[in-house]
């Protein structure tokens, strides 16, 4: 697959690599990046395979990310995991 018609939710490695640690929503392991719209929206989608102890962390940064690109986070789950951040 060329670049021009990669998904535009699949990062290249290198693409990856240049992203800081806080465009990812689990950052100490680099996981669930969210530069862009695309990537919050993903990431919603692959919120139930995140570690139970990230949850709420991840819940939390997606919502900040969502609300920075003007995504309509639709998932309730990830509301309630964000509220329960938010206590610690």
């Amino acid at each position: 697959m060329n670049k021009n018609t990669k998904p535009s939710d699949k990062l290249t490695a290198e693409e990856r690599k240049e992203l800081k640690d806080s465009d990812f929503g689990i950052p100490e392991t680099r996981e669930f990046p969210m530069p862009d719209a695309a990537h919050v929206r993903a990431a919603e989608a692959y919120f139930r395979y995140a570690p139970e102890d990230k949850k709420s962390e991840l819940a939390h940064r997606i919502l900040l990310k969502a609300r920075k690109y003007g995504v309509q986070v639709q998932s309730p789950v990830i509301c309630e995991w964000a509220g329960k951040w938010q206590k610690h």
